[in-house]
């Protein structure tokens, strides 16, 4: 079995080495600009391990694995104009370095990219893969819609966010390792179940975002501690802090989130006051185990020898064990 590492390192080669035409320039520059931001390429990442799992040829992945790489950035670039975030990794996002329009037609042209990419897989499995791919993407789509939907709606159940992250996150992880499993030659059950890991395990991983957002070191984080409180982003910790407070806790909860002037680190103490009392952490912390356990039970049913399940179970570990 190769290692993450390796696999990343092909990854970043492999787009470095992708080319666009010269004009017009407004339309590729942005392409070439965004994927050089870098990032963990951990999604076409999985795709190299999940073939390489079942013993398929890692070289005969990556233009599929680019594809996954390539349509990850082209929804972070057209989120990015939704949000109207002035930064990507440290660095200008495409519609404030060039403008809006730009940053529509360039990820646009990406989509169209991904999907040449993904078309390079042998005719024998090409459906299968185009099948997986396009369900994945529609996914994201949908999740993303939801999530935007979501600010501006006063009501959203525990149910519909799970749903929500399911979509927007989690679909891309399980979609890149079951079209990696099938590049590997996996019989569709274990396709299936290798799919179930990881949708199963992304859901996990933002879970424990959220629980991050609020009680991480922000030095280990690595973002800013009580962004979600402070934006009155909708999350797991939220939704259930306003589906169990009650009297002065639920008067005290709602007028911290439709107060309009405040002081940043007053909210952040005073929300967190309100979870800490309403014990939220640990329901976050007991939903995130469950979806792990599903993560983990899906592994367990997939026909691979013990040492290969092993290697997906030390990898699901590494994940989802980040300091607080």
């Amino acid at each position: 079995m190769k290692k993450l590492t390796d696999l990343q390192a092909l990854i970043n080669e492999a787009v470095n080495k992708l080319a666009f035409p010269d004009h017009p320039a407004d339309l590729y520059e942005p392409i070439g600009y965004i994927l050089a931001l870098g990032g963990k390429r951990l999604r076409p990442a999985l795709l190299l391990m999940a073939c390489d799992l079942f013993g398929g040829d890692v070289e005969s992945a990556v233009e599929p694995a680019l594809a996954i790489e390539v349509f990850h950035n082209f929804t972070l670039m057209h989120d990015d104009i939704m949000d109207n975030a002035p930064l990507r990794r440290g660095k200008t996002t495409v519609h404030q370095k060039w403008n809006a329009n730009i940053a529509i037609l360039s990820g646009d042209a990406m989509m169209v990219e991904s999907n040449k990419l993904m078309m390079k897989v042998p005719d024998a499995i090409l459906r299968r893969v185009l099948d997986v791919f396009n369900e994945t993407a529609t996914g994201v789509c949908e999740g993303q819609q939801i999530d935007m939907s979501f600010e501006q709606q006063i009501d959203v159940s525990i149910d519909e966010y799970l749903t929500m992250i399911r979509l927007k996150t989690a679909v891309l992880l399980g979609g890149a390792l079951k079209i990696g499993a099938i590049i590997g030659g996996a019989e569709l059950n274990d396709a299936n179940l290798l799919y179930s890991f990881g949708v199963n395990l992304g859901i996990a991983f933002q879970l424990q975002d959220d629980i991050l957002d609020v009680y991480g070191d922000p030095d280990k984080f690595g973002k800013q501690v009580g962004g979600d409180i402070i934006s009155n982003k909708k999350t797991y910790l939220l939704i259930k802090a306003i589906e169990l407070a009650k009297g002065a806790q639920a008067n005290k909860l709602d007028s911290w989130l439709n107060l309009q002037q405040f002081e940043a680190t007053e909210k952040v103490a005073a929300v967190t006051g309100i979870y800490n009392e309403l014990h939220i952490r640990q329901f976050a912390e007991e939903a995130m185990h469950n979806f792990a356990e599903r993560a983990f039970k899906a592994l367990d049913d997939i026909n691979l020898p013990e040492e290969r399940r092993q290697y997906l179970r030390q990898f699901a570990d590494s994940l989802l064990v980040r300091e607080y």
